[in-house]
């Protein structure tokens, strides 16, 4: 067999195990509105998630929006039930064709659509108000239905205990394995919709705005903010606080032109990578064989760049995918909420990081996994973090 060959042979492989790796996502309903309800002691908590997105609206009501693409933004806010014995870093959802139930799921208790923009800035500017002025805008990945998108979200906030307000940016993801070209265009087409929410979050009143993004929403967001900062009204950027960057499904070559292009950020983004991704290991066959920034291994490139590169392939990961760490370990939840409810910095010098990460790790035990370790490269130091029993 040839080499050419041998990549396809390879591909389809690959392509065969994220499919596996899936879990129970294809013939799961997309409604929003089809859980069994639950008793109010049956629910630990409930968030309000706002959201825009780039989505067509669904044939049915209760499924809010598509996989297909719409003409212009859509507004929308979706509250989302936590169960009583949720897990930390566990999205409970769901499996073998169950109905979804409210008092053992991650459930949509209320959701409504705005009719136009205004609307949406108004529930912003009334949420910002209440928050100190603080929103988290969460952008998902590849492969991601409108509902997964809404639960992922409200998984993230929750665990992490992030106590602004919550706004998803949803692009329109069929939230199938097989369209992975659909998506990245997808993902194309909604830079300027991201740019828009991000401008509109500022003119309703925030004072700073975080960013967290997943595998290809990495893509949407690092163009959105590339057009802000070489824009000629880039005050959005002058607001934002910290911007994650985890598992990123993007050509590292491509990551490190816009970087290039932007400047050093004002403050360090971080980005986390995994070199035992199998998700970005598919997406860079189908690139050419061309290393992802989510499974890169030359840390100090990047860091060299202005970033703040976090290497958690130590760590253990809810999915077999090792895809989504930063939302299914428990430590790197919650060290992602100490993070975005702090002003200062990761934490100054090796020594207090290093304390920061192993207090928070003390309350986990196994779940972090024996002997791992966490790597951070700054743009002047490697720092080496030993958590786990």
């Amino acid at each position: 067999m040839g080499s050419s060959g041998r990549s396809i042979a390879l591909w389809l492989s690959m392509l065969a195990m994220v499919v596996l790796g899936s879990g129970c996502a294809g013939g799961q309903s997309r409604s929003l509105l089809d859980a069994a309800a639950a008793e109010q002691s049956q629910i630990l908590a409930t968030h309000r998630i706002l959201v825009a997105t780039t989505r067509a609206p669904a044939a049915e009501p209760a499924e809010m929006f598509s996989g297909a693409r719409g003409d212009a933004l859509s507004f929308a806010r979706v509250d989302v039930t936590i169960p009583q014995g949720h897990q930390s870093g566990v999205l409970e959802r769901p499996r073998n064709g169950q109905r979804r139930d409210a008092a053992r799921h991650f459930a949509a208790g209320e959701i409504g659509v705005f009719p136009a923009a205004p609307d949406f800035s108004a529930a912003l500017r009334e949420s910002l108000a209440r928050t100190d002025g603080r929103a988290l805008v969460f952008v998902h990945g590849y492969r991601t239905a409108f509902d997964s998108s809404v639960y992922r979200a409200a998984q993230i906030v929750h665990d992490s205990g992030y106590a602004g307000t919550a706004v998803l940016f949803s692009w329109a993801s069929t939230g199938r394995t097989v369209d992975y070209i659909y998506d990245n265009n997808s993902a194309t087409i909604a830079r300027d919709g991201l740019e828009e929410t991000l401008r509109m979050v500022r003119a309703a009143g925030a004072r700073r705005i975080d960013v967290v993004a997943h595998s290809m929403g990495n893509w949407v967001t690092m163009e959105a903010l590339r057009q802000i900062e070489i824009g000629q009204d880039n005050d959005a950027s002058g607001i934002l606080g910290d911007v994650v960057l985890a598992s990123p499904d993007i050509d590292v070559d491509v990551f490190k032109s816009q970087l290039r292009r932007m400047g050093t950020p004002k403050r360090p983004f971080f980005v986390l990578v995994s070199r035992d991704d199998r998700a970005l290991l598919v997406s860079s066959i189908i690139a050419g064989n061309r290393p992802r920034v989510g499974d890169y291994d030359k840390d100090d490139e990047l860091a060299n760049l202005g970033v703040i590169v976090v290497d958690v392939s130590g760590l253990s990961s809810g999915d077999r995918l090792n895809h989504a760490r930063f939302a299914d370990n428990p430590l790197l939840v919650q060290l992602l909420g100490d993070r975005l409810n702090e002003d200062d910095s990761l934490g100054g010098d090796a020594s207090q990081i290093t304390g920061r990460i192993e207090r928070l790790a003390q309350g986990f035990g196994q779940t972090i996994g024996t002997a791992a370790e966490i790597i951070i490269t700054t743009p002047l130091e490697v720092i080496s973090v030993a958590v786990g029993q």
